[in-house]
């Protein structure tokens, strides 16, 4: 089998644990929330590969339909730049992305969860 990406769990410098989705070719499509634990981090892994494939709800177009959990909501953040995160079916957020230059990548960055995380392996990360 091909591994097509990691979830990375990495120690926060408060000593709790996040993690990053990662592409085969390095960059980084997600970041999580931080956890209490690395069980607990594991638990939103889980969670993201459950919704990876959830619709979307783009709140950058006027009058657009609200979905109902689980979805990837794509918004313009402070600077105008689009964005995604991804809400689990009890509305938490399991997962952001960082800003795109345009919608279209955005979209591709969703896609790209679709594409990674149901079969990325998990790495937990060594403090440096």
């Amino acid at each position: 089998m091909i591994v097509l990406g990691r979830f990375s769990i990495k120690q926060t410098s408060d000593g709790k644990y996040m993690f990053n989705l990662i592409a085969n070719n390095n960059c980084v499509i997600s970041s999580s929330q931080t956890y209490a634990s690395v069980a607990n981090a594991k638990i939103g892994i889980k969670s993201v590969r459950t919704n990876c494939a959830a619709p979307v709800e783009d709140q950058t177009m006027e009058g657009f339909e609200v979905l109902k959990h689980p979805k990837y909501e794509v918004y313009l953040d402070v600077g105008g730049k689009p964005r995604f995160r991804l809400k689990a079916s009890n509305g938490e957020i399991i997962a952001v992305s960082q800003a795109y230059a345009d919608k279209s990548s955005c979209m591709k960055g969703i896609a790209s969860i679709g594409t990674h995380a149901p079969d990325a392996e998990i790495a937990i990360e060594d403090p440096e």
